[in-house]
């Protein structure tokens, strides 16, 4: 059974830092895309960041503040999130299992469970 496990969330200042973690197990994701979502209050889920072979893509939102990357030997990848503002404020996703980088949910097989971050003003 695929799991996708997120830890690394938690409540930060405006200008803070924060990295999120993702473990996959029960498959491996070497050769498939890995990537991040995010979903606030009221809104929908939001492509966030992502990292194949290919490389790593942002959203413009994230751009220059956040940094994806991943483990390939731990099966892990990792969010992390410099200069963060309240609009940054939601539950992010891990995803994975994208044959190549996507920026819809749609894409990707697999989620984890969320992580709150919540960045206060």
């Amino acid at each position: 059974q695929v799991q996708l496990v997120e830890s690394g969330g938690g409540l930060v200042q405006t200008g803070g830092s924060l990295r999120l973690s993702c473990e996959a197990s029960g498959r491996t994701f070497n050769r498939d895309a890995m990537g991040w979502f995010r979903q606030a209050p009221g809104k929908g889920r939001e492509f966030v960041a992502a990292t194949s072979w290919s490389g790593a893509y942002y959203a413009d939102s994230v751009k220059g503040r956040f940094t994806i990357a991943r483990d390939n030997a731990k099966n892990t990848v990792y969010l992390q999130m410099n200069s963060l503002k309240p609009e940054d404020t939601a539950v992010y996703y891990c995803a994975a299992g994208a044959r190549n980088i996507g920026v819809v949910a749609g894409a990707y097989d697999y989620w984890g469970q969320g992580t709150q971050v919540t960045v206060s003003s």
